[in-house]
């Protein structure tokens, strides 16, 4: 079976570069013999910056990069001739991409917007070269700074997929069904669970040129929230959804039961998702008749809307469409937006289901790097003297 294209977790290895080192040295030419201190500064390291950028959706060419490495400054020179600067290094990255450090867990940034750059590994600055300490009372120093030393750190990427709405449901509740049917998407549909392994996304027209965005999500199931089923690979793309379409077949034994499950497993995971807009799609209702559908409606919840769809034969998708895109443009929907992309509280990696994660990514092998990459700053020496001939 062909490895897919689509990549939402990633391990590597960051390094910025070093400063280079300040010069020592002491201007000795003919007819000048003290003509004093001269020793250029050293150049700054490479940073490591993190580049939003809407014209990716997955972290696949990132997969089979795994160090990224900036340049070392490069040290200073006699007649104060300052040191090359290193290249800063630009990873660009999907939007809602989160960063976490891969031996602590710790959080350290979100990319949520188009051009939005962040600093994630700082380059070391250029060590002062002897010029820079001469005084009245030390007119010719013996002595420079070394530059600082480089930052390197192994991080965790994941991808926390962007879309107005997302599909909420158990294997086989007809997810990707729908998603075909609204929009251009052709994600792979069959009758068995789990057919979906990735998330699909998909533009759903909408009256006068409107339309939104909708998110196919792999289902979940009972326990989700505690990594079952790879539950955690799946609920976290739900996590950046404006709106929640729960979708749960018409021939379940018990469709409310079902949907508070899903409910349960949401909020497992982050309490925060109660506070997003929900819908309740009741789907294959081809398989329904009219007296059946009114008996479920009396055992449905009240407090959401609930539409009763068939992706087959058309039944309910453009009365579906009307709820979805009142609850989007809805006041409320949008001042939860607007809160929730400005109070967003991300969560540290519990680091005793890190190596179980790490796993289940296929990203548990150590990265080690190898020790000539790592130059150590060489020893200043104490002084020294060129001699040049002039004219």
């Amino acid at each position: 079976m062909p490895e897919s294209n689509f990549v939402d977790y990633v391990k590597i290895y960051c390094r910025s570069g070093k400063g280079g080192k300040g010069s020592m040295h002491l201007r000795h030419v003919k007819y000048q013999p003290n003509g004093g201190p001269d020793g250029g500064d050293g150049g700054k390291g490479g940073s490591i910056i993190l580049r939003g950028n809407h014209n990716y959706w997955t972290l696949l060419h990132l997969k089979y990069q795994r160090h990224i490495k900036a340049e070392h400054g490069g040290n200073g020179g006699r007649d104060k001739c300052h040191g090359t600067d290193g290249k800063d290094v630009y990873i660009d990255v999907p939007c809602g991409t989160v960063v976490y450090d891969a031996e602590t867990g710790k959080f350290i940034c979100d990319v949520m917007h188009d051009g939005q750059e962040v600093m994630l590994l700082k380059g070391g600055r250029g060590g002062l070269g002897n010029y820079q300490f001469r005084t009245s009372t030390n007119q010719a120093p013996r002595y420079a700074q070394p530059g600082e030393p480089m930052q390197e750190m192994t991080v965790i990427m994941e991808l926390k997929l962007l879309a107005d709405v997302g599909l909420v449901g158990f294997p086989n509740a007809g997810k990707s069904t729908l998603l075909s049917t609204v929009s251009s998407a052709r994600p792979k549909i069959a009758n068995y669970p789990f057919t979906t392994l990735e998330p699909s996304l998909g533009i759903v027209e909408y009256h006068d040129r409107k339309s939104f965005v909708m998110a196919d999500i792999p289902g979940i199931i009972e326990g989700a929230s505690e990594g079952k089923g790879l539950g955690l690979r799946f609920l976290r793309h739900i996590e950046r959804n404006s709106l929640l379409l729960f979708m749960v077949p018409g021939d379940t034994d018990d469709i409310k039961r079902e949907y508070e499950i899903l409910l349960k497993e949401l909020t497992n995971f982050n309490p925060d998702m109660l506070d997003k807009h929900r819908v309740l799609a009741v789907t294959k209702c081809d398989l329904l008749d009219e007296e059946l559908i009114e008996m479920l409606k009396e055992t449905l919840p009240e407090d959401l809307p609930v539409v009763f769809i068939s992706a087959v034969t058309g039944q309910g998708i453009a009365e579906l469409k009307d709820i979805l895109w009142k609850e989007l443009n809805s006041e409320s929907n949008k001042i939860a937006g607007i809160m929730a992309e400005d109070t967003i509280v991300h969560r540290d990696k519990d680091l005793g289901l890190l190596p179980e994660e790490l796993r289940s990514e296929g990203e548990d092998d150590i990265d080690f790097v190898d020790e000539d990459d790592m130059e150590d700053v060489d020893d200043l020496d104490d002084f020294e003297y060129d001699m040049e001939d002039e004219d």
